[in-house]
């Protein structure tokens, strides 16, 4: 029978990276008595984190999971369904890389299908297993914000009655405007992550105001969290000075605590949230 008392967690994206010391903090964190999923969507890769922390002296558990695959986000929840009877902590981490020497038309569509399509399947997913007191963060950024986007498109991500899928229109609707060569004339910005992140960040904030009522009766906080500058293979190339940029666990620790806030805690809710303070959206 599952056992309702274990802490249960599981971090996407998890074989590198801020994943990987999101995994490490978690870890340590829950201590022995916590459950900690390490995902991954390659399975060699993600067992070897596992390995690794192994050798540190934690003991994480592999699940593979690749978000771009609504199957195999199925099969995930569906495992832990059937080991825990339901889950306190989802960090949905796992992001596309954007690179350098490709153009970013060639590129969009797969970073959006893996970023914010990705975000909506584990979201999916993953709702319905949320315990009381659980909590489900999406790493995004301060990029993920309204004032970084021209006013003509605010509507697409803030007003009222939107809804999930009406984001994940308005993500496809930028993907064809940015492969057809037109999306700046039409108002968005050049580099294909910025809408990404305001998409994710919107995404949690429909989520938050469309499940409000079941999940402040719960004590279940859901939030977006921008980490800061990461010292990471993903931003090396974007950034010419890193020698300000925290470390993945140094960068790590503000989400353990957002994902650990002790039960009764009622803000932060449904906002984007930077080194444990709400970023503004607009």
């Amino acid at each position: 029978m599952p056992d309702a008392t274990q802490k249960v967690a599981l971090v996407t994206g998890a074989n590198q990276g801020l994943g990987l010391a999101l995994v490490r903090g978690l870890r340590r964190t829950l201590g022995e008595e916590g459950v900690v999923y390490l995902a991954a969507r390659d399975t060699d890769r993600g067992e070897a984190a596992c390995s690794l922390l192994q050798r540190e002296g934690l003991a994480p558990d592999f699940i593979q999971l690749d978000i771009t695959d609504a199957a195999s986000v199925a099969a995930a929840a569906e495992t832990i369904r059937a080991r825990h009877g339901g889950i306190d902590i989802v960090i949905q981490n796992a992001a596309a890389r954007i690179t350098r020497d490709t153009p970013q038309a060639d590129q969009v569509a797969g970073f959006v299908d893996t970023n914010n399509h990705g975000t909506l399947r584990v979201i999916e997913a993953f709702v319905p297993l949320l315990r009381d007191d659980a909590r489900l963060i999406v790493v995004a950024s301060s990029f993920g914000s309204l004032r970084n986007l021209d006013p003509r498109l605010h509507e697409k991500f803030d007003a009222p009655g939107l809804t999930l899928h009406d984001i994940e229109r308005a993500m496809d609707e930028f993907v064809s405007l940015t492969r057809a060569g037109i999306a700046r004339q039409e108002g968005w910005p050049d580099w294909i992550n910025v809408p990404s992140k305001i998409g994710q960040v919107a995404t949690v904030r429909v989520l938050a105001r469309e499940k409000a009522a079941e999940f402040r009766r719960r004590g279940i906080l859901v939030n977006a969290a921008c980490p800061g500058l990461i010292d990471t293979e993903a931003s090396r190339p974007w950034f010419e000075d890193m020698s300000k940029a925290a470390t993945p666990d140094e960068g790590a620790r503000d989400l353990v605590w957002l994902a650990t806030l002790p039960a009764g805690t009622q803000e932060p809710y449904g906002v984007l949230v930077r080194h444990r303070k709400p970023h503004p959206w607009t």
